[in-house]
């Protein structure tokens, strides 16, 4: 199964959380403030020279993901990745699934996060956010790069337990959930759900066995 891999799609949605040289329009609000938060704490992990040696790149990544659990709702990710389908599983299906999913995710940007940070031309800006009644948000932001055309990241966050987590993560237009949707539908009706989480758990195999 591919993961999503369209231009700028992952580096990009790793860039609009940890780029250097951060600067901003719109006036911040409580989930601009969370997302500008995740970022310092994972510049600060990425910064640290204790943990740039080779020999600490598992500590180093364990810290990285650790502050994004914090600001990621992975469990709704999952679940409005798995759409209709989340129904029809069982307790046990989908106790399984979640920690599955958000491990996928997760590894897919720590890497794409190690390798987004070295280029220091290139910054974030902060150009809307808008908080409804119902305890829903979105964060804009602009990603200016010298070396390619600029590009949008727009973050969808949810209000749960006073906390502002990010459901949804739309790059130039795209939306990561729904993408992950499209793949996971087409694997499921051709195939099964439990052909999707052998191939997301066959995924995780072959990324530890390269490393």
């Amino acid at each position: 199964m591919n993961i999503p891999r369209r231009g700028h799609y992952l580096s990009g949605l790793l860039l609009g959380l940890c780029l250097v040289g951060l600067s901003g329009t719109a006036i911040a609000g409580e989930p601009q403030d969370r997302v500008k938060q995740t970022i310092t704490e994972v510049l600060a992990i990425l910064q640290d020279e204790s943990l740039k040696a080779p020999e600490q790149n598992a500590a180093r990544r364990a810290k990285i993901r650790q502050v994004v659990s914090q600001r990621f709702g992975f469990a709704e990710m999952g679940k409005r990745a798995l759409g209709q389908h989340w129904r029809k599983l069982t307790p046990a299906q989908q106790k399984e699934f979640i920690p599955l999913f958000s491990d996928l995710l997760e590894r897919s940007y720590i890497s794409k996060i190690e390798t987004a940070v070295t280029d220091e031309a290139l910054q974030v800006l902060y150009t809307k956010e808008t908080i409804d009644k119902d305890g829903y948000a979105l964060v804009r932001t602009e990603i200016e790069n010298p070396r390619d055309d600029n590009f949008e990241v727009d973050y969808r966050l949810l209000k749960r337990d006073d906390n502002w987590e990010v459901y949804d993560i739309i790059i130039e237009g795209v939306s990561l959930v729904n993408n992950y949707r499209t793949q996971f539908n087409k694997v499921i009706r051709q195939e099964s759900y439990e052909a999707l989480v052998n191939k997301l758990k066959l995924k995780i195999e072959q990324e530890d066995a390269a490393k």
